[in-house]
Parts: C-alpha cells; structure tokens; sequence
C-alpha cells in the first residue's frame, strides 16, 4: 500500500521539500517540508498536510487560519526528491502574513520589496476564539 512512499529519495531528516501551486494560476504559493506521514497524510485526506520544523510536528495546512489547501494533483520531480502539490486555496491566502503568497518580495536595486497587498490582517486570521 505504502510503496509508492518507498519509491522516495528523503533527506536526512527524512523530509522532501513541497511546492504549493494554484492549480489555476499556476502560481507558487508556498514551499514546506513533507515526512512520510504527512505525505501519506496528504495523499489520503486530499489536503495539504506538512512537517514543521518550528513545531517538531505534522502541521495540518489550516488548522488555525482555516486557509486550507485541497489538493487536486500531486507530481514528484525526477530525481524523485520534492513533492509539487497543485492546490486549490481556501480564502485565497497561503502566506500567515495574509498575503496569497509567501513569496511577496522581489529583489529590485539591491533590496527586497513587497509587491503583493494583505489581503487580510494576520491578527484577525489567528485572533484566538
């Protein structure tokens, strides 16, 4: 049942780098960190499900800010070490800066810039309930 989780080069830590992206857009949400468990986690539930290494725990995309990732397609690389899941994203904001994305920054002349607007303010996505 599980090897297609075998067929997998992990790093290390046993972890895969994941790519979000818009199923529509096309655009590049996020990137996480993937382990065996979220992945077959992912797989199963059909939402986005990943590794944090700040939380030392499986890390359910939404579970706080309720911006969820239902998972229409997962793809792997040809070396067979990152993940691409194609998302579709609940309340059009991946980033907890309340931003569509986490990448909100160019580089222009030498410095880093926020192109992208907040769509919400942060305080109001994690206010505690």
């Amino acid at each position: 049942m599980s090897q297609w989780l075998d067929e997998l080069q992990w790093n290390e830590q046993g972890l895969l780098p994941a790519v979000a992206q818009d199923a529509t857009s096309g655009r590049v949400l996020t990137v996480a960190w993937m382990n065996r468990e979220a992945l077959a986690e992912t797989a199963r539930r059909g939402e986005a499900v990943y590794w944090s290494r700040s939380r030392g725990r499986l890390w359910r995309k939404g579970e706080e800010s309720g911006h969820v990732q239902r998972v229409v397609e997962l793809r792997l690389d040809c070396d067979a070490d990152a993940i691409l899941l194609r998302v579709e994203q609940a309340g059009g904001i991946a980033c907890h800066t309340g931003r569509e994305r986490c990448f909100f920054r160019k580089l222009e002349n030498g410095r880093w810039v926020a192109t992208d607007p907040v769509l919400k303010d942060p305080s109001l996505i994690y206010a505690k309930k």
